[in-house]
């Protein structure tokens, strides 16, 4: 799941590499914050597409 605490300290580990850059063990923190951004992102998305639900489908015939 994507939280705010998440979003925090994926931006405050961005903000400090731009800055003064990241030591190891930060680098792979931020790496395994953005992995698990993405999964709770795909997971969202995944989530909303299956909600899609087509109401007024063309029929074939009139897309030739």
């Amino acid at each position: 799941m994507i939280t705010k605490e998440l979003l925090d300290e994926i931006n405050a580990l961005a903000r400090k590499q731009r800055s003064t850059g990241l030591t190891d063990e930060e680098k792979i923190r931020q790496n395994q914050l953005r992995k698990k951004y993405l999964a709770g992102f795909r997971k969202n998305m995944k989530n909303i597409l299956d909600r899609i639900e087509i109401v007024d489908e063309i029929p074939d015939s009139k897309l030739n």
